[in-house]
């Protein structure tokens, strides 16, 4: 295992320390509770918005807190749940008395400790509504979820939502446009390589140097299948035409396309595979809106991609041109 890190299990905890110091304008690091809290939190009559989950995953969360996006993050450690007592000072630190929503991506232990501090911050008289994005149209059932998991959609869904937000609208406003970019998403990934967690000091699994796994989840969970390494334009045909399927894209629709690499893929091959997932929506008369091509939700050093297509109208359109000011996205401020 070569990885830049000082003892493995301080990796978050460093890492963490690391995004203080250099993002301070944008953010503070609550230690004791390993949260990372929006520098000018929490804002007085505004909707709180948070998310979390396992570490490895970076930028994905604490990448996005700041202007327009979350108002705080509960990091895990590697790919492990972050635990209620976290989710709670986070909902805490964000109340502004409007009220807190909960993004949470489909794994059972974010899944149930998200639901136990929302219940702990409702016994405290904080309202919080919830919301759980389950876009990857890969598997059914996971080793670590029941129903689908959550991944690529998660980042738009932030990004909207964090738009929303910043007018000052009502929780109940929020969390209805959460589920709508929720059900209008959909993702599926895959991987070239594995990734290893620091605690383990090994691969998570194996791939042949002329194989691949379609479907992978970003923990490094199995996928659809296991098939010989093919070119750009065929992997992208095995991802995008699933998605497109899933959501029922018709002629003359408009989607964001996301292309995400899974950490250990260089930006000059995403473009390549964006480049064909074009040409396959031209095809189908499908229009690009918008775009988002870069590692915004990756698995430790995984290489990979997924894509994410996310069905378009004027509401979702204008909140994700609205301003951004995070570490990891920044646009119109």
């Amino acid at each position: 295992m070569k990885k830049l890190i000082n003892q493995s299990e301080n990796v978050v905890k460093d890492a963490l320390a690391g995004m203080e110091i250099i993002h301070a304008d944008l953010l503070r690091v609550d230690h004791a509770n390993q949260i990372i809290v929006r520098a000018d939190g929490p804002i007085q009559g505004k909707v709180g918005v948070i998310s979390g989950g396992g570490s490895g995953h970076e930028p994905m969360h604490g990448g996005f807190v700041g202007y327009g996006m979350l108002d705080a993050a509960c990091p895990g450690e590697v790919f492990t749940s972050p635990v209620p007592d976290q989710m709670l000072a986070a909902t805490r630190a964000v109340d502004g008395g409007a009220g807190v929503l909960h993004i949470v991506k489909n794994y059972t232990g974010d899944v149930l400790n998200f639901e136990m501090a929302a219940e702990l911050a409702a016994a405290e008289g904080i309202e919080v509504a919830s919301v759980v994005t389950n876009d990857d149209v890969a598997v059914q059932d996971s080793l670590y979820t029941a129903g689908r998991r959550g991944v690529g959609v998660t980042v738009l869904l932030e990004k909207i939502v964090g738009g929303l937000a910043e007018t000052q609208a009502p929780l109940a406003a929020v969390a209805n446009l959460a589920r709508r970019v929720n059900d209008q998403g959909r993702s599926m990934g895959m991987a070239l390589t594995s990734c290893t967690v620091p605690a383990a000091g090994k691969p998570t699994f194996e791939l042949g140097e002329d194989e691949m796994e379609i479907g992978i989840g970003i923990h490094g969970e199995p996928g659809r299948r296991r098939v010989k390494l093919a070119s750009a334009a065929e992997i992208t045909e095995l991802l995008a035409n699933p998605i497109i399927d899933d959501l029922g894209l018709k002629s003359g629709e408009q989607v964001l396309a996301f292309v995400n690499g899974m950490g250990g893929t260089p930006l000059i091959e995403l473009y390549i595979v964006a480049n064909e997932l074009a040409k396959i929506l031209h095809g189908r008369d499908i229009k690009i809106a918008r775009s988002l091509v870069g590692s915004y939700i990756t698995s430790l050093e995984m290489a990979g991609c997924s894509i994410t297509l996310l069905r378009l109208d004027d509401e979702l359109i204008r909140y994700w041109d609205a301003p951004v000011h995070t570490p990891a996205l920044r646009w119109g401020r």
